[in-house]
């Protein structure tokens, strides 16, 4: 008992469990200015231990399982803020999944990437990728973000920027497919497409592996985190909500915000891996999250608003195809000669930057 205590109740264990203790509390009494702060430092720490649980995992199931672990991670977060919110109605509910969805996009197509490329290239002036694996998801992600976002806006059964009840069936289906065909070549059919001979003998391959029972608390605590999250998102959706209003600042922002929080503690392991010269892991993560918040969220979105008749708006405007359109001229750009350099990681932000700026300064 003395050896499980102090081996598996470290803080990433310790948040489900407070997170837990102050839902309770919240659940019960009224939500006062600290108890709302409280909860949101506990919804923070609840996504950071998931993630940490989550690595666990995936350093036990090896590459290319581990990344994949952690963007199903990802998206249920995603998805578990994305569906409270929903439910929790408000102004900016038609429009949210299509909001957090583009956020998701651009921000790992454009910030993680950049980021990474930049990290890499300073410390390692080039570096190596697969282009046959990040090339196989980039084309995936093509398909999927046109099919979820640019069609609804030229579609002409429904009303401008929402999908009629067939069509959302048929996109619900189709990027299931496109997700489970691209699961198959990553993890069976062409596995060796994401993998890169410099990640053999590097310093992540030392780290000691994890035994089963350890596997088994990880994968335990990791379930707790995400009910945490789930729990604590519905909870504070109002408050959010009612900030964002008051600082009179656009209703895309609320959907960033979401992407921004459940993509930052996969950001901090991509960099890492791209400063430790393993590239390939950090696009794995990157492209596999990407994919997972679009191929899997949407189903979840879609049964939400079909079952509870909610309005869903999935289309973007022009200023968002525009952006979308440069943001795939450059991934293909980058993507093309199989390695980085400095200038490919500044393009990538100056695009994530111009994002930035664009949507709080439209």
């Amino acid at each position: 008992m003395r050896h499980f205590f102090k081996n598996q109740l470290n803080w990433t264990s310790l948040v489900p469990i407070a997170a837990g203790g102050l839902w309770l509390i919240a659940a019960v009494l009224p939500l006062t200015t600290g108890l709302a702060v409280l909860c949101a430092l506990a919804l923070a720490g609840s996504v950071l231990a998931a993630v940490h649980h989550a690595e666990t995992v995936a350093h036990k199931l090896g590459e290319p399982y581990g990344t994949l672990v952690l963007a199903l991670v990802v998206t249920a977060i995603e998805a578990a803020l994305i569906v409270s919110m929903m439910l929790g109605g408000g102004p900016s509910a038609a429009t949210l999944a299509r909001d957090a969805i583009f956020a998701v996009i651009m921000i790992i197509c454009t910030g993680v990437v950049g980021g990474c490329l930049l990290i890499g290239a300073l410390k390692h002036r080039e570096q190596a990728f697969r282009v046959e694996g990040v090339g196989t998801g980039l084309s995936a992600l093509m398909v999927l973000t046109a099919l979820t976002l640019v069609f609804p806006t030229v579609t002409t059964s429904a009303a401008g920027g929402t999908y009629s009840y067939p069509q959302l069936i048929f996109v619900a289906i189709f990027s299931l497919v496109i997700w489970s065909a691209f699961v198959f070549i990553q993890t069976l059919r062409h596995r060796d497409y994401f993998l890169h001979t410099a990640q053999i003998g590097d310093a992540a391959d030392e780290l000691p592996m994890p035994s089963k029972r350890q596997t088994w608390i990880a994968f335990g605590f990791l379930s707790g985190a995400l009910l945490m999250v789930i729990g604590l998102a519905k909870l504070l959706s109002p408050i959010i909500e009612q900030l964002l209003v008051q600082a009179k600042a656009p209703p895309a922002i609320l959907g960033i915000v979401i992407a921004m929080l459940v993509l930052l503690p996969e950001t901090l392991a991509a960099l890492g891996a791209a400063r430790a010269n393993r590239l390939q892991t950090s696009l794995n993560l990157a492209i596999g999250s990407a994919l997972a918040s679009i191929g899997l969220t949407i189903q979840l979105v879609i049964v939400l608003a079909v079952g509870f008749n909610l309005p869903l708006t999935l289309g973007v405007g022009a200023k968002e195809i525009v952006l979308l359109v440069l943001t795939f001229g450059i991934s293909l750009h980058t993507v093309a000669y199989g390695r980085t350099n400095v200038m490919q990681g500044v393009v990538h932000l100056v695009v994530f930057a111009a994002f930035l700026f664009l949507n709080w300064v439209p």
